[in-house]
């Protein structure tokens, strides 16, 4: 299992470039931003300096969109970063919540999304493509690869990540729901005549470490978050197409504010109840960590990508790195989901 880290950007620039340094030395290989420009800082900037002041780590969005901003500029945006880091750059990318809701504007579709997607993937690696109707080529890129990940969580969604990207991204740590999506993600693949085996999963979640009671409340915005989407699932495939221990948990939502949108102790989270806590985030003791990092490499899980906004960012880095990754790293997932 691999692990990575994502960052809401709104530190200062000096504490993410620390905040990078340490995970890397901590054993994380993976780097990631919100992308949420009103909200927040702008990524790419951030994202040349984490290309900057690493060695090893792989970087990218987590996710961006293809609206707010329009896929050449993206394709051109990643593969100078590419050429700047020696081509260690990722795509995450996604319809669009908080960066399109502060906008006033609603998701975009799958059909855009798969689109866009894969035009910035050909143009970042350099293959001239024809994009609404034009010819576009960015002949000065340099031949590097371009991992691509896709965000999502309904059938659909996840029947097109099987079908044409590279990994899933999985904003959940309920190891029953990871093996739900993985095996909708799988059957997506091999309906392509792709290897499913290939496929890599993200589960990207808070984690933090101590006594449960002492943390919950430190999470408690995690679950909130993720209800956007499970009210548009819902809204789309009804409760009876959707495992009930996704959706029962939304039904008491009185709304969300997206001013507030991955804010540890927002009113946002009033809501969620303990056990939606539990399940979604990894938290608890040392022990408990690991254990439920094994049920979800069991689950298919290949990298455990935590959302570090939930305070004590040093001490969780330092945490896993010393106490929590040594034992986990070499989980393999399971394929038979």
């Amino acid at each position: 299992m691999e692990f990575g880290f994502t960052l809401k950007p709104d530190h200062s620039l000096e504490r993410i470039v620390s905040l990078t340094k340490l995970a890397e030395r901590s054993g994380f290989t993976y780097g990631w931003l919100f992308d949420s420009h009103v909200l927040w800082k702008e990524p790419y900037t951030l994202l040349t300096l984490m290309a900057q002041n690493t060695e090893r780590m792989r970087l990218g969005t987590c996710v961006t969109n293809p609206a707010t901003r329009e896929p050449s500029v993206t394709a051109s945006a990643l593969a100078v970063l590419q050429i700047l880091s020696k081509g260690r750059m990722d795509l995450g990318i996604g319809r669009g919540d908080s960066a399109r809701r502060v906008l006033g504007k609603r998701p975009m579709t799958l059909v855009d999304l798969e689109q866009a997607a894969l035009v910035i993937r050909e143009l970042c690696e350099g293959r001239p493509i024809e994009y609404e109707g034009t010819k576009l080529h960015l002949d000065w890129v340099e031949p590097h690869a371009l991992p691509m990940w896709i965000a999502g969580y309904g059938p659909r969604a996840l029947a097109l990540t099987g079908r044409v990207a590279d990994g899933a991204i999985i904003q959940l740590a309920d190891p029953g729901l990871v093996a739900w999506c993985v095996g909708l993600l799988r059957e997506g693949a091999r309906a392509a005549g792709r290897d499913p085996g290939a496929l890599r999963v993200m589960a990207a979640a808070p984690a933090h470490v101590g006594k449960r009671a002492d943390v919950r409340e430190r999470v408690r915005w995690f679950p909130a978050l993720v209800s956007n989407h499970v009210v548009d699932l819902v809204k789309r495939y009804g409760e009876q197409g959707l495992p009930a221990d996704l959706t029962a948990y939304v039904r008491g939502r009185p709304g969300y504010d997206y001013k507030h949108h991955a804010e540890s102790g927002s009113a946002n989270a009033a809501f969620v109840d303990d056990e939606s806590v539990d399940r979604f985030c990894v938290i608890g003791e040392v022990d408990e960590h690991i254990e439920k990092l094994r049920t979800l490499a069991k689950a298919g899980v290949t990298q455990f990508n935590i959302y570090l906004m939930s305070g004590d960012e040093e001490q969780i880095l330092e945490r896993y790195g010393r106490d929590i990754i040594p034992h986990v790293r070499d989980l393999q997932p399971t394929l038979t989901a």
